[in-house]
């Protein structure tokens, strides 16, 4: 990103905490309706130093990545089925599609319920709502593979596996890779809706801490601000590895 894009996006961030702070203040909003920025920083900055949000960004984390890797990785393996084989779309695609159909808050609890309240349920709910933009990217992507380049592959006698690994899947990495970008910042909402649904740990579980017992509104915004820095920051970590393997497109 050059220096015109980075200062284009401080200007935008300044804008939008200029406008947080304007309207509280031209509304005069209650700190426990609507806490100030600067409120919000100081929060999220002791919130950090004394471990209150540590322990629950750890569990988090740690149910995002497992979600995320176990979704996407199912997701690429189906993905190519159904580019590649129409018996399987036929057979798979509808169920795939009112998977998709059913909201995640609705099947939450009932995972929580079959899985339990610990990782398991919450690996399960990141990995499905993951599943499907990734798998429809690859499949996507696997299809718009250039035909002439498989018939090549052909004739110069590649087996099926040299045929995967040198031709199709480099071919289909722009398309795969805009189907994880989506799919990362998925998972963290996954992770959020299976903790809403029953945890014992987990930044959604502080948010709930923070706006009940705790009455600390400051720190659950500091936790929602958290919960994007998270997003924001997987998302660049596939971007960054997308341009390692892919290149600047």
């Amino acid at each position: 990103m050059n220096r015109a894009a980075w200062l284009s996006v401080v200007a935008a961030f300044a804008f939008f905490v200029l406008a947080w702070k304007a309207i509280v203040v031209v509304g005069g909003l209650p700190p426990y309706i609507l806490p100030p920025p600067e409120t919000v920083t100081e929060r999220f900055v002791s919130a950090w130093a004394d471990g209150t949000v540590w322990p629950h960004f750890v569990t988090t984390m740690v149910e995002v990545v497992l979600g995320f890797s176990v979704g996407a990785g199912l997701a690429l393996v189906v993905g190519y089925g159904l580019a590649r084989s129409a018996v399987f779309e036929r057979l798979a695609s509808p169920y795939i599609v009112a998977a998709q159909a059913i909201p995640i808050l609705v099947l939450a609890p009932l995972l929580v319920l079959w899985f339990g309240p610990g990782l398991g349920s919450k690996v399960v709910i990141c990995a499905l709502i993951v599943f499907f933009p990734v798998a429809i990217a690859t499949m996507v992507g696997i299809r718009s593979v250039d035909a002439r380049l498989l018939e090549l592959g052909r004739s110069l006698r590649a087996t099926r596996r040299q045929v995967l690994t040198t031709l199709e899947i480099p071919a289909a990495l722009p398309s795969i890779f805009g189907g994880m970008r989506v799919g990362v910042t998925l998972a963290v909402v996954g992770a959020i809706v299976g903790e809403w649904a029953g945890a014992s740990k987990g930044l959604a579980v502080l948010i709930n801490l923070a706006r009940g017992s705790m009455f600390d509104i400051p720190l659950m915004f500091a936790t929602l601000l958290t919960i994007a820095l998270v997003g924001v920051a997987l998302y660049l970590v596939v971007v960054a590895l997308e341009r390692r393997l892919v290149g600047v497109r």
